[in-house]
């Protein structure tokens, strides 16, 4: 069984057991949260459910560890008028661990 769930304004698949990195969430490291937009649930036998049967389901999770991605540059320059500019950033995530899918 596995979903797709929708956290963040990003889309994951998602079985039970796995580690998936998703924008940052609140909580503590150890908590357990429930992913509730659940867009299309795939079960054993083959069947989808989407739409409001899919949203009945939820995916439970625990916060394994809040961190920061790898550093990005961001350089900006115009050429001929000796105007450059650098910046970095590291975007917050946190990663979850998929207990199980209840729908």
């Amino acid at each position: 069984m596995h979903a797709i769930i929708e956290t963040g304004g990003k889309q994951f698949r998602v079985t039970p057991g796995d580690v998936v990195r998703v924008p940052k969430l609140a909580g503590e490291p150890g908590s357990e949260i429930a992913l509730g937009k659940v867009l299309a649930l795939f079960q054993d036998a083959g069947d989808m459910l989407a739409g409001e049967q899919a949203a009945a389901a939820t995916v439970n999770a625990t916060i394994s560890a809040h961190d920061k991605g790898e550093k990005i540059l961001v350089f900006k320059f115009k050429r001929k008028k000796q105007y450059k500019r650098t910046q970095g950033h590291r975007q917050d995530y946190t990663e979850v661990r998929i207990r199980d899918i209840v729908a």
